[in-house]
């Protein structure tokens, strides 16, 4: 391997000084970003390269080797490697950034009704109530928490107009630990939002927008699940005892009101931590 790219670096070398070489055009902005229909609405601002006439969809890859983008500026006195790249990168995460700012629907974290503190760890958040002895934990993280669908459209080159694009929304995976005073274990429920159950449309009959996956018993506190305690898997459960299961949820405060606040304060969180990693990004670029 070490060898081909010796020898392509050989022939690059004899082909440059056979010919006229000529810096490839680095695009020192990104493109122009549509304005979002309503303050709900967020645009495929994460994957605007990909439409980019210079992007992936135009079937464009940057080059391997250049002896100018290799060259490092001086006016930096980090010791790191400047380039026009690093430049075209920097002025980029420039606009991203402002644009995010732009729709950011919450400026602050929204508020949980039913009592709900919160504490933040990193992309972590822990929601906690106490009701009448019993102590309701919910845990969640915002990392991986966008469906999948979003990405696809935008790497097939399908953008919308800013009017039918669908509002990005953050639906993590969440546990559920109650514990009781006098018990020695919580009771965990692993819960989880299917696609298809995320929204209802008018006039459809209201159903469950999250489902339970796993139910144990677990050591109160630990922060792993223990494999070695029997967990019951719902996937073949009798369905008078899951909607017994669902009836204790929603009995502490967890059902779908709590469902739709839990899927907008993990999408404000997400979009704060997206913006925050944008900023540290174009911080560690432009060597801040």
């Amino acid at each position: 391997m070490l060898k081909s790219v010796v020898r392509a670096v050989g022939a690059a070398v004899r082909l440059s000084s056979a010919t006229t070489s000529t810096a490839r055009a680095l695009p020192l902005s990104c493109p122009t970003l549509c304005a979002p229909s309503s303050a709900t609405t967020r645009p495929f601002t994460r994957s605007l390269w990909m439409l980019n006439n210079s992007g992936a969809s135009s079937g464009y890859r940057p080059k391997l080797f250049s002896s100018k983008a290799l060259s490092p500026s001086l006016s930096c006195g980090c010791g790191g490697l400047h380039t026009e790249g690093d430049k075209a990168f920097g002025d980029f995460l420039s606009d991203e950034i402002k644009e995010e700012r732009k729709i950011q629907k919450n400026k602050s974290l929204p508020k949980m009704s039913g009592g709900w503190d919160l504490e933040m760890n990193g992309t972590e958040a822990k929601l906690t109530r106490n009701v009448a002895g019993e102590k309701i934990t919910v845990t969640f993280n915002v990392n991986n928490s966008i469906p999948p669908n979003f990405e696809e459209e935008a790497e097939q080159g399908q953008q919308k107009p800013a009017e039918e694009e669908q509002e990005i929304v953050s639906t993590p995976n969440f546990v559920v630990e109650v514990t009781k005073q006098a018990a020695k274990h919580s009771l965990v429920f692993d819960c989880h939002f299917p696609e298809d159950e995320v929204s209802h449309g008018e006039g459809e009959e209201e159903s469950d927008i999250f489902t339970i996956r796993e139910v144990s018993f677990q050591p109160e506190g630990d922060a792993d699940w223990k494999e070695t305690s029997y967990t019951l898997s719902t996937d073949s459960l009798d369905w008078a005892l899951y909607d017994h299961l669902m009836d204790f949820l929603a009995d502490r405060g967890v059902d779908n009101t709590f469902a739709d606040e839990l899927m907008e304060l993990s999408t404000a969180i997400e979009h704060q931590e997206y913006i925050k990693f944008l900023e540290d990004l174009q911080g560690f670029v432009k060597c801040n």
